[in-house]
């Protein structure tokens, strides 16, 4: 697995930002060399949380040796406190990772273009963004997964024991009070979604004892009454990586199968 670390200037964001990658060596074929898909590696977006960054998931887990294991390319960016938004008060994150983070590393990387074999996931702040940009761009993404997620933006106040989230609310949203029925809104922008042809799979899970457990369990019900293909679980856990690091390792199992089996190719 070829683990990079690359900085690059931000049209959309006016400045210079980072994202991880994790690129597949892939099985070596029968010449001595490695293959590489023809049409490039499948990919996944892979969102942080609010109190951490794009290190985090190689810092806290082995997400470039579980990536490998499947075959799967992993693009981790960099999107601070910003709820995966185009913020009020501050940077259009929402606009930067939908559309020039992917642009940008398909240019720099070999991943492929199909959006049938392009994902995002992340985990609590990050499960909302990977949500929020999959059900707002259906022809982009096969699917998104959601660890943990801080998937009711309308409480903000509460998603957290140790803070106050209201400054962050008004930073990235502005008016509080708007989003009841907003596109920032994942339980109305999941209705919205459902009146498409198309519909990215989901995939979600929380641990029974999260802060956001009750959140989790809603989101879920809601998407019940809704045509979607969602894969839920829950089981014991708290909201620290105790619990997403084996939850991420089924999570890109999950991709694999969505993408029809093990993604691994040779050219023989």
């Amino acid at each position: 697995m070829a683990f990079i670390q690359c900085s690059y200037y931000s049209e959309v964001l006016g400045f210079t930002t980072s994202i991880t990658v994790c690129l597949p060596q892939d099985i070596p074929n029968k010449k001595g060399g490695y293959s590489i898909p023809e049409d490039g590696f499948p990919v996944l977006y892979l969102l942080h949380g609010l109190g951490d960054d794009h290190t985090i998931w190689s810092r806290k887990c082995a997400i470039d040796r579980y990536a490998s294991t499947e075959g799967i390319a992993v693009v981790m960016p960099f999107a601070g406190r910003s709820f995966y938004t185009d913020m009020v008060h501050g940077s259009p994150y929402y606009t930067y990772i939908s559309k020039e983070l992917i642009a940008i590393s398909e240019k720099f990387f070999p991943l492929s273009k199909n959006p049938q074999k392009r994902f995002i996931g992340g985990l609590s702040m990050g499960g909302y963004g990977a949500f929020k940009i999959a059900l707002n761009n259906p022809d982009k993404f096969k699917g998104a997964f959601s660890l943990s997620g801080a998937l009711d933006v309308t409480s903000l106040a509460k998603h957290s024991p140790v803070m106050d989230l209201s400054y962050d609310a008004h930073l990235v949203f502005g008016n509080t009070h708007a989003l009841l029925e907003s596109p920032h809104n994942l339980f109305s922008l999941a209705s919205e979604t459902n009146k498409s042809s198309i519909k990215p799979v989901l995939y979600m899970c929380c641990g029974t004892e999260d802060f956001l457990y009750e959140d989790n369990k809603a989101f879920k019900k809601h998407l019940d009454t809704l045509d979607y293909s969602v894969v839920y679980h829950e089981g014991p856990g708290y909201h620290d990586f105790n619990y997403w690091d084996p939850e991420v390792q089924l999570a890109l199992k999950w991709i694999t199968q969505k993408l029809g089996g093990h993604t691994h190719e040779s050219n023989g």
